[in-house]
């Protein structure tokens, strides 16, 4: 599917979505991805064997079950929520690189933290990378791209198998002219 698809399509799903809500709205409108999370366990898809992408944890429980799959570091690119506390006990590493989802181009820096964290984990072959967003649908994704571009892989080929292990993720232009300078400005 061509970029100029994706954002086409990433529009009409956009224009359909719920409103904005809090974690805790009891509204009765319908829930958000990460809400409905909470019942069902955790979003995880491998992308690789070491690197996964998915959706919030929330909840003591969830982490639980993030440390027994054997992830040793999360990259939280959420600005919702940190992941920090949950992971004491755990012997999970977080780095929280908090991002709004408000597709503005997105700054080197954040690209830079992230791609440094987990380099630095995947130096040890036991690590295991979670980087999750709130729904896994835009943020995770992209940093996934990037920590993918920085490992040499050409970021087509990268956003296709995202896509195919992922459905649900989806790389809006902007987020990918994003990645695309951040790597630009590494060579």
């Amino acid at each position: 599917m061509r970029r100029e698809e994706r954002v086409a399509i990433w529009v009409h799903v956009k224009s359909k979505s719920p409103p904005n809500r809090t974690r805790h709205d009891t509204s009765g409108a319908p829930k958000l991805p990460h809400e409905k999370a909470h019942r069902r366990g955790m979003d995880i898809t491998w992308l690789t064997e070491r690197i996964a992408v998915g959706g919030g944890i929330w909840t003591s429980d969830n982490m639980a079950a993030i440390a027994k799959t054997g992830i040793t570091h999360i990259i939280d690119m959420q600005i919702e929520f940190d992941d920090t506390p949950l992971a004491v006990g755990h012997d999970i590493e977080v780095l929280w690189n908090p991002t709004d989802d408000d597709f503005e181009l997105k700054p080197a820096r954040l690209f830079g933290r992230g791609v440094d964290f987990a380099l630095r984990a995947l130096e040890s072959p036991e690590s295991k990378i979670f980087i999750h967003c709130a729904a896994g649908v835009h943020r995770a994704p992209m940093m996934a791209v990037a920590l993918l571009g920085s490992m040499g892989w050409d970021l087509e080929d990268a956003m296709q198998m995202i896509e195919r292990k992922r459905p649900v993720a989806d790389f809006p232009e902007v987020y990918v002219e994003s990645v695309e300078r951040f790597l630009g400005a590494k060579e």
